[in-house]
C-alpha cells in the first residue's frame, strides 16, 4: 500500500467519523424536539392570554429597536410595533446617527418634541443627543433616542440603560410582530420558580411575499424567490427543530438578535452587548450564562416555538454571502471571547456540551466540509478514490439531509401550519431536494470567506439592503386609536 493510499484512507475515515457523530446529533436533536414541542402546545393550550393581558400583575417590557439609515421603511416600521398589544410597555426606537432624515421623518410623523430626561448609565455607550416624546397621547409609549453613532451593541445598550422595566425585548426596527407576541414571550418568565429565566428567544418566520398591511401580516405566503423561500426552510429546521432541543436541554447559547427577551437586571450585571463582535446577540447569551454559572445560580434560557416575529430575508446572493459572513465571524469571536469554558466542569452543560457542539459543529463544520472536497479532489486527480463508495456516501448524505428536512416540514405542519396550501407543501420538497446542491455549497463558501476575513481583521458589519414590506405611503401615518386601552 502506498503513502498517498494510506494518507487518503486516514483522512478519509477521519472525515467519515466526525460525519457520523454529527449525523448522530442531527437525529438526536430531531427526535429531542419532539417531547418538548408537544409539551409546549399541551401546556399552552389551556392557556387565557387575554387574563394575562387584563392583569395589572403583568410585568413591563421596553422594546428596543435600533434603526440606522432606515428612512424608507422607519415610519411604517414604528407603527407596526406600536401595534402590538401588551399592558405594560414602552417602544425606545434607537435612532443610531442615521446620516439620512430617519429622525426627522419620526418627529413628523409621531409629533415628537426632544424632552429633558436623565440617564443613569449604567453600561457605557456612545453619547445620547436627544430624547423625544410624542405630544400625541396615541403615541405615549414611543420614546425616540438619537445618539452618536456606534453600532448596534451600542445602540441596543442605549435602550437598555433609558428602558424602564423589568424585561427588555431586543428587535430589529424592520421585524413585524404577531399581535400577542409579547404575551407569549412574558409567560416562560412567570411560570420559573426554581430557576430564574434570563433570556427567552421566539421564532423568526421569512416575511418575503406575505401581504402586508399597515405594519401587520394579514396572509402568510411561501417566498415565491428560491433564496427567501430555501431560508425559510433552513429557518424551520433550525428554530422548530435545533433550538426546541437545546431548549429542552437549557443548553441554547444563541437568541435570534431579530427577536429576543431578557431580564434586564441580568443582561446589565453580565455588562450588556459587546460592541467588539459582530455576533453580539450570540455573546450576551453566553456571557450571561456563564454570569449565572459562576454566580452559582439556577437559571434557563427558554425558547418560544410559536411564530411570533416575521422579517425580511435576503433575495440576493451578495446580501446573503454578507449576512453569513458575519454570523460566521460573529461565531467565531464569541467562541475566542468564551474560551475559557471549553470543556470546563465548572460551567456544567454549557462548558461541556453547549460550546463543544458549538465549536466542533458549526465553527469546525464549514471548514471541514471545504477541507474534505479539496482532500477528494487532489486524491481523484491521483486515482485513489473508490467511486463505488464515493457515490454510495454522498447518496447517503443527501437522502438523509433531504429525510431531516421533510421531518421539519411535516412537524410545521402537525402544529403551526403556516404553509397550508398544499403547492407551498410541495414547493418546500423540492426545495429540500435541491437545497444540497445550490445553496448549502454558498453557504460553505461564505462561511469560509467569514474565517478569511476575521483572521484578515475585517470587523465590518456589511451593508444590508433590504425591498421592505411598505409600499409608497410607507412613511405617511394616520394617528390610530389606542387598542384594548393600551396606546
Amino acid at each position: 500500500m502506498s503513502w498517498q493510499q494510506v494518507i487518503f484512507d486516514i483522512l478519509t475515515y477521519g472525515i467519515l467519523g466526525y460525519s457520523v457523530v454529527l449525523i448522530f446529533f442531527y437525529l438526536f436533536i430531531g427526535v429531542y424536539s419532539i417531547g418538548e414541542t408537544r409539551k409546549y402546545l399541551h401546556k399552552n393550550s389551556f392557556t387565557d392570554y387575554s387574563l394575562l393581558a387584563v392583569s395589572s400583575e403583568t410585568p413591563g417590557i421596553s422594546i428596543i429597536a435600533p434603526a440606522y439609515n432606515e428612512s424608507a421603511t422607519i415610519v411604517e416600521n414604528v407603527r407596526s410595533l406600536l401595534s402590538v398589544y401588551y399592558p405594560n410597555l414602552e417602544l425606545l426606537v434607537v435612532n443610531d446617527g442615521s446620516k439620512d432624515n430617519c429622525l426627522q421623518l419620526l418627529i413628523d410623523a409621531y409629533q415628537l418634541e426632544q424632552v429633558p430626561i436623565f440617564i443613569h448609565e449604567q453600561i457605557a455607550t456612545k453619547p445620547v443627543r436627544g430624547v423625544y416624546k410624542s405630544r400625541n397621547p396615541v403615541f405615549s409609549k414611543l420614546v425616540v433616542i438619537d445618539k452618536v453613532n456606534g453600532g448596534k451593541a451600542d445602540a441596543l445598550n442605549v435602550g437598555i440603560n433609558l428602558a424602564t422595566k423589568p424585561y427588555v425585548v431586543c428587535i430589529d426596527v424592520d421585524c413585524i410582530l404577531e399581535e400577542n407576541a409579547l404575551l407569549k414571550m412574558i409567560k416562560p418568565f412567570l411560570e420559573s420558580t426554581n430557576k430564574r429565566v434570563i433570556a427567552s428567544g421566539g421564532v423568526v418566520r421569512i416575511a418575503n411575499s406575505c401581504e402586508i398591511e399597515s405594519g401587520r401580516l394579514v396572509k402568510v405566503h411561501l417566498p415565491k424567490q428560491f433564496l427567501p423561500r430555501v431560508q425559510t426552510l433552513e429557518y424551520i429546521r433550525a428554530f422548530l427543530l435545533g433550538r426546541m432541543a437545546w431548549s429542552r436541554l437549557n443548553g441554547l447559547l444563541l437568541i435570534s438578535g431579530a427577536f429576543g427577551a431578557f431580564d434586564r437586571e441580568i443582561v446589565i450585571k453580565a455588562g450588556g452587548y459587546n460592541h467588539n463582535t459582530v455576533g453580539e446577540d450570540m455573546e450576551l447569551v453566553v456571557r450571561m450564562r456563564r454570569y449565572m454559572e459562576e454566580q452559582k445560580i439556577p437559571y434557563k434560557v427558554t425558547y418560544i416555538p410559536d411564530p411570533l416575529c416575521w422579517t425580511e430575508a435576503p433575495a440576493s446572493f451578495k446580501i446573503l454571502g454578507r449576512q453569513r459572513n458575519r454570523w460566521t465571524r460573529g461565531t467565531i469571536e464569541t467562541l475566542g471571547f468564551h474560551k475559557k469554558i471549553f470543556f470546563n466542569p465548572r460551567y456544567g452543560l454549557l462548558g461541556m456540551l453547549s460550546y463543544p457542539y458549538w465549536f466542533f459543529f458549526e465553527f469546525l463544520a464549514p471548514l471541514i466540509e471545504a477541507f474534505g472536497m479539496l482532500v477528494f479532489l487532489v486524491f481523484a486527480s491521483l486515482g485513489l478514490v473508490d467511486w463505488n463508495f464515493f457515490f454510495a456516501l454522498l447518496f447517503f448524505i443527501a437522502a438523509f439531509g433531504f429525510t431531516y428536512s421533510v421531518f421539519a416540514i411535516f412537524m410545521e405542519v402537525i402544529t403551526y401550519n403556516q404553509y397550508k396550501k398544499r403547492s407551498e407543501v410541495l414547493s418546500l420538497f423540492l426545495t429540500a431536494l435541491i437545497e444540497p446542491f445550490f445553496f448549502h455549497p454558498f453557504v460553505v463558501w461564505s462561511a469560509i470567506k467569514g474565517n478569511i476575513d476575521l483572521a484578515r481583521k475585517k470587523n465590518a458589519w456589511g451593508e444590508m439592503t433590504r425591498q421592505g414590506f411598505a409600499g409608497a405611503n410607507a412613511n405617511k401615518v394616520n394617528p390610530i386609536p389606542p387598542k384594548h386601552g393600551n396606546s
